[in-house]
């Protein structure tokens, strides 16, 4: 895996991060992309080239097609190609769905859904070319049950709509080598929720712990591996068994 390049959407903290410096311990370079967390960008850049790896940390909202266009070609003009792509970014809110205002609704599916279609379109001619790519997506640990959602309605049913997404080019991207696979993730202590709100969540889950982000990492190091090259459209729930 050694030579390889990363771009990792929302690579300046929690899993992203965590990612970003695994795969600089292996030897890749990474590109991170952020929106607004520019100091943790530059820390993150500064530890990957700790690692003696290149880093690239690069300003840009994938909401927007033409940026997620300038964030490709940057990278892509640093390092000539892009092997793997890595879709952290996935920000929520919460909000009764009936108060639910119309800049919020979209804002979920905009943050979410959409930059996963927007980055792979662009990624996948360089990955079908030297016929190797690997695509991760994030969804959440319940997506694929189609249940109520009557506070999280919008981010679930992008959430739902990324594994369709992920399935979909999976089974048009096989035939070229690349690999486009799910993570959903329940409860990980990543820096983004509430400790105390981790800590309340522990009796429902049925391994009995939050998870790490070291968990995440190594769901990521698996399906960006060799020895994963025969799974495709595969939705790995990081969970402990909570939300299945």
């Amino acid at each position: 895996m050694k030579n390889r390049v990363a771009l990792i959407t929302g690579g300046a903290r929690g899993i992203g991060r965590a990612t970003a410096l695994h795969l600089a311990e292996d030897g890749w370079d990474v590109a991170i992309c952020y929106r607004t967390s520019e100091r943790e960008a530059q820390e993150t850049v500064e530890a990957i080239k700790k690692k003696g790896s290149s880093g690239l940390g690069v300003q840009a909202d994938v909401s927007d097609p033409e940026a997620a266009l300038g964030l490709v070609r940057e990278v892509e003009k640093t390092w000539g190609r892009i092997d793997a792509l890595i879709n952290c970014v996935g920000p929520y809110h919460r909000a009764p769905l009936l108060e639910e205002t119309l800049e919020g609704w979209h804002a979920m599916f905009n943050n979410n859904l959409h930059p996963v279609f927007y980055l792979t379109r662009l990624v996948a001619p360089g990955m079908i070319e030297r016929k190797w790519g690997r695509i991760i997506t994030f969804s959440m640990a319940n997506a694929d049950r189609l249940i109520a959602q009557p506070q999280l309605t919008a981010h679930h049913i992008a959430k739902t709509g990324i594994l369709i997404l992920t399935r979909t080019l999976a089974r048009v991207l096989a035939q070229h080598g690349i690999t486009v696979n799910a993570i959903s993730p329940g409860f990980i202590d990543s820096g983004s929720a509430p400790a105390e709100e981790l800590k309340a969540m522990e009796k429902k889950i049925p391994a009995g712990y939050i998870g790490t982000v070291d968990d995440a990492v190594a769901a990521v190091a698996f399906l960006l591996s060799e020895e994963a090259r025969y799974v495709n459209g595969a939705n790995i729930h990081l969970s402990g068994g909570w939300g299945i």
